[in-house]
């Protein structure tokens, strides 16, 4: 597998792991706790005690579950202070447990224990997001705002992955509020988790001062930190604050075939950013002639081809059908990008109609099916 083939797939897991309309710089997109919490029937937190081991057993037994909080409450528990898990659980001291629950036929069953630090916050922290579960996203995430910095880093990533599962209008309604000051803080600190750099740097985007904008372009140019996950937020963010330095490097970096491959490609996914979101920041115009160079890099080509015929730019096509028969653009790739291009191009467009001719009369079969995929890509969902 070449390298390109590797990131793709790497990026692949990353972006199909959650909902295509989450937030567009969080790679953290997983179910969450109060995702499980809401689906079990009771949580239960505290300790485990009185482990006894039936003779001769492995692990056949029974073990106390000592109860300090309900994180979620069922009738049958009735007040309760402990109940008995049927199994040997060895005992560690060093441990507290969040005990996952369902209730069948009259009966308590344990189906998953969480071991968690003695001083853990997390069942506060679940019990909070029961009490903001159905108030409007953006009321949500700021309450999981107040954890992403959790010295428990069961809570930290959870919050974050609340904030990975969440639709950007949401996070730009309690971004454009917080404290540029404390996002600052986090970007700067030495142990911050390079998964959390596109996050924080697209919330200082949307609640700092253009001022603030050399303290993403310092990260930018940290040769340690320019090539971590999460560098599109950061460049994202970079524009919002100061649109002409920001839009000026965007370009630098999606024109240097000789910057490497991630780097290019997080300056793009900032590019569909603005695109799809915030069209207030940086004009179509701008944003197509930022692409425009990618299409004369034979590592890159595609992505560009296939923004603009999203972007429904079939002005270009005079641009794009020429590298069809390029000698630096013969990978399948690359090619099949191009034909995609031409079969969604409108029929007025001559130029289109006859490259589509010589390909169907070179190899009919190939079209079609690049034409079945296309078809199926822009289908309507059926909910």
């Amino acid at each position: 597998m070449t390298r390109r083939l590797q990131i793709l797939a790497a990026l692949a897991i990353v972006i199909l792991a959650g909902p295509l309309s989450a937030c567009p710089f969080c790679s953290s997109q997983r179910k969450t706790l109060l995702g499980e919490v809401v689906q079990a029937h009771m949580i239960l937190f505290g300790n485990m005690t009185n482990a006894k081991l039936n003779p001769g057993s492995f692990d056949s037994g029974s073990t106390e579950f000592v109860i300090e909080k309900v994180v979620k409450e069922h009738p049958i528990l009735n007040g309760r202070k402990s109940l008995t898990i049927p199994r040997y659980i060895p005992l560690d001291d060093k441990s507290k447990f969040l005990l996952f629950c369902e209730v069948f036929n009259g009966k308590i069953d344990p189906y998953r224990g969480m071991a968690v630090a003695l001083d853990s916050p997390i069942a506060d922290y679940l019990i909070g997001a029961m009490a903001v579960k159905d108030k409007p996203d953006a009321d949500k995430l700021r309450y999981f705002y107040k954890y992403l910095d959790s010295a428990d880093n069961d809570v930290a990533n959870d919050a974050l992955t609340e904030f990975g599962n969440t639709d950007y209008p949401a996070f730009r309604a309690m971004a454009k509020d917080i404290s540029p000051e404390k996002v600052i803080a986090w970007l700067k600190h030495p142990n911050t988790a390079p998964i959390r750099f596109g996050l924080y740097g697209s919330m200082l985007g949307h609640c700092g001062k253009p001022e603030h904008a050399d303290i993403l372009r310092r990260l930018l140019d940290d040769p340690k930190k320019r090539f971590t996950t999460g560098m599109d937020g950061v460049l994202a963010g970079y524009a919002m604050l100061d649109p002409k330095a920001g839009y000026a490097y965007l370009c630098d970096v999606l024109k240097d075939p000789k910057k490497e491959f991630l780097y290019r490609y997080a300056a793009l996914r900032a590019i569909r950013f603005f695109w799809e979101f915030r069209p207030d920041v940086l004009s179509a115009q701008q944003l197509v002639d930022a692409v425009l160079p990618m299409l004369d890099q034979p590592d890159m080509a595609d992505f560009p081809m296939d923004d603009l015929r999203k972007w429904k730019r079939f002005e270009l096509s005079g641009r794009i059908l020429p590298l069809y028969t390029q000698k630096s653009h013969q990978s399948a790739i690359v090619k099949r990008a191009i034909v995609r291009y031409a079969l969604s191009c409108p029929t007025t467009d001559r130029a289109a109609v006859t490259f589509l001719e010589q390909a169907r009369a070179h190899d009919a079969a190939y079209v079609r099916e690049i034409e079945d995929l296309l078809w199926l890509e822009q289908a309507p969902v059926v909910k």
